[in-house]
């Protein structure tokens, strides 16, 4: 009789299913007690896989951070710009940093090419060359890219979405999907 040959099997940081639930609803559910011990979670994760770590989870942790610090009141509003605006840089650089090639292409065209809009590319300019911009935007620009972490990462995961939706955020999410050029290496 012939053997089958096992199915390969992936080491993951997480302790299943359950737990990774658990921990994107509980950084995505906006009590920040919860997305705490969410990215207390995330941390463990990091110890257990070191550079392994998909970027996704990296960027949607510093930036539920940068909320979860806000929220507390103990920082000034310089020093949160610039939390905001190192996580914001983080993940403009990581995200478009797969799609250069030999090269160097424009930020805002890699930009385009996985639908993170362009105001943020110019957001993460201004932060890394420019004036420092209002901590309004940086609040804003946060909350959009954990938007699109969520649906273009998290949702794919789950293979559903987060919240429910109405039916035009269901279009635009499946549309997003659609149109989202992502390196799936990058992303596993």
């Amino acid at each position: 009789a012939r053997r089958r040959p096992k199915p390969l099997r992936t080491v993951v940081a997480w302790r299943g299913r359950a737990e990774w639930d658990q921990v994107m609803v509980g950084l995505y559910c906006g009590d920040s007690r919860l997305q705490q011990d969410a990215l207390d979670r995330v941390s463990a994760w990091k110890s257990r896989y070191g550079p392994k770590m998909p970027l996704a989870v990296d960027c949607t942790a510093e930036l539920i951070c940068c909320k979860v610090l806000d929220s507390s009141g103990r920082l000034k509003s310089h020093e949160l710009i610039l939390s905001y605006g190192l996580a914001l840089v983080r993940f403009v650089n990581l995200i478009t940093e797969r799609k250069q090639k030999m090269v160097s292409i424009p930020l805002r065209q890699l930009a385009r090419e996985v639908d993170i809009p362009v105001w943020i590319v110019d957001l993460r300019h201004d932060l890394t060359h420019g004036k420092l911009p209002r901590l309004a935007l940086c609040r804003k620009g946060c909350d959009v890219v954990l938007d699109w972490l969520r649906k273009t990462y998290w949702s794919r995961q789950l293979g559903n979405n987060l919240c429910e939706e109405s039916e035009d955020e269901e279009e635009e999410q499946e549309e997003v999907e659609a149109n989202a050029e992502l390196d799936c290496d990058g992303w596993e």
